[in-house]
């Protein structure tokens, strides 16, 4: 089978297109036939060997959906025939994240989904929503389970909230979807009002160029009355952190999700303050995962796949998402 292995810590030339065994799955596994996959953010960050507890050589990809081709013995969670996803942890399930369960993400810590076959634990899959195509269900295990814990699972986002999100890449788009869904008012900040004006047309309220507007939380401060926003998506991290602060009410909450903005300073006073909840988000379990398809199959929420990419072209995946160029997913097909 066709199969790409990230062989050494050299960025994008490290990965390599190879041949491999096809698996075969054991007891209480299953095989899939990987039909698309997904790149996020993190992937750039295994490429270059800068993941924490990823191993060499490697299959990469958290994200990838496709049918379940065999199973082995003792499976009875699904059968021959079945459209699945996997989950980000293999071992997440339900419950809290535990350092034993970090161990379990695809494509860093174990091989991931960018091959032509997959074998994963029964436990390691969920049903993909009937009304999506594969590249869809692809785009669904990293970003979109992220945007669901910090909003809806930790974040209990209400009707009549107002959420802030940073760009518009994978996590905040889906966030965008599960937001207007709710009923959230939304705010959202990019560089480029081209994809401002796309983000508008998919139910943002205000929009914030933040080349127009450097200082962009006091455009949010303006536009929520001086009070703020009730919760913060913060793909930037340390870059964009205080701005996120500044831009949080009373009590609010911010999501830490990315470090995408690199470097900065970080006033921590606006925390003890304003007295805001500031919560660390890593993906999400498999319970978290299938609470998230039960809304999308009810609301018949599509992802946005911003561009598809044949297999065969899986550098110039990457590199188109390093190039930030990209609104919602980059998906592979395979």
């Amino acid at each position: 089978m066709k199969a790409y292995q990230i062989q050494t810590s050299d960025g994008i030339d490290g990965l390599k297109l190879v041949d491999l065994p096809e698996p075969k799955p054991g007891v209480g596994q299953i095989l899939i036939r990987v039909r698309a996959t997904s790149l996020n953010y993190r992937d750039t960050a295994v490429v270059s060997g800068k993941y924490p507890g990823q191993t060499l050589p490697v299959i990469p990809l958290s994200d990838g959906a496709g049918d379940v081709v065999e199973i082995g013995e003792g499976v009875t969670r699904v059968k021959v025939g079945d459209r699945v996803a996997g989950i980000f942890f293999q071992d997440w399930i339900a419950g809290r994240l535990t350092r034993a369960k970090i161990k379990s993400a695809l494509g860093g810590a174990i091989d991931g989904m960018l091959a032509e076959y997959v074998v994963l634990n029964q436990e390691g899959v969920v049903l993909l929503p009937e009304h999506l195509s594969y590249e869809e269900g692809a785009a669904l295990p990293c970003a979109a389970v992220t945007a669901w814990q910090a909003l809806v699972t930790r974040g209990q986002l209400a009707a009549g909230e107002t959420v802030l999100l940073l760009g518009t890449g994978g996590v905040s788009i889906f966030a965008l979807q599960f937001a207007k869904t709710l009923g959230a008012k939304i705010i959202i900040t990019s560089s480029s009002d081209e994809k401002l004006e796309r983000a508008k047309a998919m139910g943002a309220q205000e929009t914030i160029n933040y080349k127009t507007y450097p200082e962009w939380q006091e455009q949010v401060w303006k536009l929520t009355n001086k009070e703020g926003v009730d919760q913060v998506i913060e793909v930037g991290g340390a870059g964009t952190l205080d701005r996120s602060l500044r831009s949080a009410r009373v009590g609010g909450r911010v999501s830490l999700i990315g470090v995408l903005g690199g470097a900065g300073d970080v006033n921590y006073v606006h925390i003890l303050q304003k007295s805001i909840d500031v919560q660390g988000i890593y993906v999400g379990s498999r319970e978290m995962f299938e609470a998230m398809n039960r809304a999308i199959a009810l609301h018949q929420i599509k992802p946005i796949v911003d561009r598809v990419f044949p297999l065969n072209e899986a550098p110039e995946a990457y590199r188109y998402l390093k190039s930030g160029s990209h609104f919602g997913k980059i998906v592979m097909q395979l």
